[in-house]
């Protein structure tokens, strides 16, 4: 398997749940009060049968309006028409924006060779929901595509993909288990957004459950540990491809290299 971290920018948000580009070389925080700063990568992961994306990123466009998450597919040596699955942890605005694209204030779908597997209980509570993380005018060109495969609970989506419900993060939040030749790749997504949070214990007011995602912070970073895991973290600041080992009691966040 080859791995690709798709790094969209980092961004500041605050209560509005608007998404602003933060360059921390010139931005000060102070600035920018009651606010969270957050790195945004989507994954490209090739396997033998596919070219996977996990997740899609907020689809800003960059300066000559096309997408960033389409500029950095091409950058990492693939065309766009070359991603046959996109995988959705779950669709709050940052992570499925890019899931459309916007050419002249008409929004179609971005990857028109790929199915979208989304679980049917995120995608009903983000249309039942009134919440600002949702951005129901994406999911519609989405349905209108014909494209979605919704999952049910937990399953395979093929010999080499998995998927668990989580919650804690949004009730129907999932994560992805890829394997292949003895490789076992994990995308936590918001239960697991940073390495650093697989060192300590904190509950987060972001998420839904605060308590149940700081256990499962816990358990994966376990069974990362044992299995050897290299996992993916969607909002890291730095090793956001890495293998997670211990060393006398401490957790230990080593980067791999791709």
């Amino acid at each position: 398997m080859k791995v690709v971290a798709l790094l969209e920018g980092s961004y500041s948000v605050d209560v509005s749940k608007k998404f602003i580009p933060f360059n921390p070389a010139v931005d000060k925080p102070s600035d920018r009060p009651a606010s969270l700063f957050v790195y945004i990568q989507p994954f490209l992961v090739e396997t033998k049968n596919d070219l996977i994306l996990i997740d899609t990123g907020l689809g800003y466009d960059n300066e000559t309006g096309g997408l960033v998450l389409h500029e950095n597919i091409k950058k990492a040596g693939y065309a766009v028409n070359d991603v046959t699955k996109v995988l959705m942890s779950h669709l709050h605005f940052d992570h499925s924006g890019g899931m459309v694209k916007n050419t002249g204030g008409s929004l179609s779908i971005s990857f028109p060779n790929a199915d979208y597997y989304i679980q049917r209980g995120e995608w009903e509570n983000a249309y039942s929901n009134i919440s600002k993380s949702y951005k129901t005018e994406i999911f519609d060109v989405v349905q209108r595509s014909g494209q979605i495969v919704f999952l049910e609970g937990d399953g395979n989506i093929n010999d080499e993909i998995s998927y668990e419900i989580t919650g804690g993060h949004t009730e129907f939040h999932q994560v992805f288990h890829i394997e292949e030749d003895g490789e076992h790749v994990f995308f936590g997504a918001d239960i697991v957004p940073e390495p650093e949070q697989l060192q300590r214990k904190f509950i987060a007011k972001y998420d839904l459950d605060g308590r149940k995602a700081m256990e499962l912070r816990e358990t994966y970073g376990k069974k990362a540990i044992e299995g050897n895991w290299t996992c993916l973290f969607y909002h890291a600041k730095a090793k956001s491809i890495a293998k997670v080992t211990e060393k006398q009691g401490a957790v230990i966040i080593n980067e791999v290299l791709q």
